[in-house]
This record gives structure tokens, C-alpha cells and sequence, in this order.
């Protein structure tokens, strides 16, 4: 099997776009690692759900918003030139910040830090633990950090 043919096995956009750096529409991470991520994300999942519901009340639309927060960077400068599969430069700066794995987890670990008891950081814990599902589900799909020009790393 030739190694053109294992490219576009592994790559669902084996094509780029023509102005794009190779790869730049999906991640070029490697099948076990896109495999680890997707299992730290099924891991995640469950246990947004198990606290969500746990704790309920405000727990649950703060789960919900640390889900979707990382793709309303897209709202964000969106109207700047760019091309299919490329983001603005303006989206660039707030998209890689919320697709950081460490961010939500520093989300998490303060509020824990400075609470009293475990059902006082319930909500920001979980509002993290989804954020954390969202990139870990983004990872697992192929789909990561951007360029400073836009453009899949």
C-alpha cells in the first residue's frame, strides 16, 4: 500500500484547501492519541452528567454554558478575512485560550481551593469538567489549536 493511499485513509480532508498550510484543515495527532482523547472525553462526559445531576439546581445550565463557551469564540471577529477551513485572526486570539486544556482546569482547582466544603464549588467545577469534555471531544475529532494565521496546527 503506497503512502499516498495510508494519507488519505487517515485524514477525512486528505485535500486542503490550496492556500493552506498541508494538513491545515485537521489535526495531523496521530490515531492513539486522537483514541486517548477520546476517552478521557467518554470519561468526562459521565462525570459532567453524574455532577450535573448530583448537584443540580445551577449546576446544570453552568454545565451546559462550559460546554458550548469554547465554540462562542467563533462569534468572535468572525466577520475578518478568511478562507474555507481558515479562522480570522481576530477568532485565532480568543479560540486558542478557550481550547487550552489548562484554563478549565485552573477554573476548576480555584474555586476548590478556596471553598469551605465540596457542594460550595459544585457549579464552577462542573461548569470546568464540561469545558475540559469540549476539548477533549474537539481533540478526540481531530480538531485543535489554530495558527496565528488560522489555520489547523
Amino acid at each position: 500500500m503506497s503512502s499516498t493511499h495510508r494519507t488519505h485513509r487517515t485524514h477525512r480532508h486528505p485535500h486542503p484547501h490550496p492556500h493552506a498550510p498541508a494538513g491545515a484543515t485537521r489535526s495531523s495527532t496521530s490515531r492513539p492519541v486522537r483514541l486517548a482523547w477520546a476517552l478521557l472525553a467518554a470519561f468526562l462526559l459521565v462525570w459532567t452528567v453524574f455532577e450535573a445531576v448530583k448537584h443540580a439546581g445551577w449546576v446544570i445550565p453552568l454545565a451546559l454554558l462550559g460546554f458550548v463557551l469554547p465554540d462562542l469564540s467563533f462569534f468572535v471577529g468572525a466577520s475578518g478575512p478568511h478562507q474555507h477551513g481558515q479562522l480570522p485572526a481576530g477568532t485565532v486570539r480568543v479560540y486558542n485560550p478557550l481550547h487550552r486544556p489548562i484554563v478549565p482546569i485552573v477554573v476548576m482547582a480555584i474555586p476548590a481551593a478556596l471553598a469551605d466544603g465540596p457542594g460550595d464549588n459544585a457549579a464552577p467545577f462542573t461548569f470546568g469538567l464540561a469545558w475540559l469534555l469540549h476539548i477533549a471531544l474537539d481533540r478526540s475529532l481531530g480538531y485543535g489549536l489554530r495558527t496565528a494565521d488560522g489555520w489547523q496546527r
